[in-house]
């Protein structure tokens, strides 16, 4: 389990030498993955940004910061880039994918982290990159949620956009989005960092997305179905230590919920 910002900065190592670092993560509000790593190529390609599926990189080695990633500085540099004030559309995602040669996560299904194909498969025939394609209707939308529709791909949202955005309980508002926390195997996010200074000084708390009610998008604003008394009395996260399963044992606990790695209601 990784902070967004321990992620966010750090290099990516191809193949044969660097090619830059990670500048933002773009995660899927219905399922809250990480679907892209936005690499900011810096003085080796001054003002270009690409995208990589996070499954693309593997574990830092001991002692070294950077990603490796099984690609070449070449093949890095023509792939096709992204500007980062327009919305990633489903085009560009096929177009990447269709670079590498890799099989976009959508041929699997939308589901994290099982609709993100493996490295190296075969890419899928043309007509599944026709520009918009995608399922119907993706599983676990919140009906009540208030989303923009940009062209391009509406669930995808910038971790450093949502950083920041305000935190309601039921009753009150409890603090804003500090952080992200981010499981590194298969880059679901877990949970948001939620630093309640502002109403209840000096606690930073973790919130699932599971819990969260309705997002509004525009107004930069997120509730949560619980309480802000049920929010004060939470176990506190210390982000000087390693995030143990005591804790988040501790913490489902306290909400009334069964964890992550079992499913469903208490």
């Amino acid at each position: 389990m990784q902070r967004s910002s321990s992620i966010i900065n750090r290099g990516i190592l191809a193949t044969d030498g660097p090619v830059g670092s990670i500048s933002d993560l773009l995660f899927d509000d219905a399922f809250w993955g990480v679907q892209w790593v936005v690499v900011d190529t810096g003085n080796w390609l001054p003002g270009r940004k690409v995208l990589l599926p996070p499954a693309a990189l593997a574990a830092p080695d001991p002692g070294r910061p950077e990603y490796p990633v099984d690609l070449t500085r070449e093949s890095v540099k023509n792939a096709p880039g992204v500007e980062m004030d327009k919305p990633v559309s489903r085009q560009l995602e096929a177009d990447i994918y269709s670079h590498y040669d890799w099989s976009p996560y959508w041929v699997a299904g939308y589901g994290y982290p099982d609709g993100i194909a493996g490295m190296g498969a075969t890419a899928p025939p043309s007509d599944i990159f026709a520009a918009g394609a995608r399922p119907a209707e993706r599983p676990g939308e919140r009906s009540g949620s208030s989303r923009s529709e940009p062209d391009g791909d509406p669930h995808l949202r910038s971790v450093r956009e949502v950083t920041g955005y305000y935190v309601k309980a039921t009753d009150g508002d409890i603090g804003h989005v500090e952080d992200f926390m981010v499981e590194g195997e298969d880059w679901a996010v877990r949970y948001l960092m939620i630093d309640t200074r502002n109403w209840w000084p000096g606690k930073l708390v973790l919130i699932s997305p599971d819990w969260l009610g309705d997002i509004d998008w525009a107004d930069r604003t997120i509730s949560v179905e619980v309480t802000r008394e049920k929010v004060k009395n939470s176990p506190e996260y210390d982000p000087s230590n390693t995030l143990a399963r005591s804790y988040e044992e501790e913490l489902y606990h306290h909400y009334g919920y069964s964890p992550y790695w079992s499913g469903g209601l208490v």
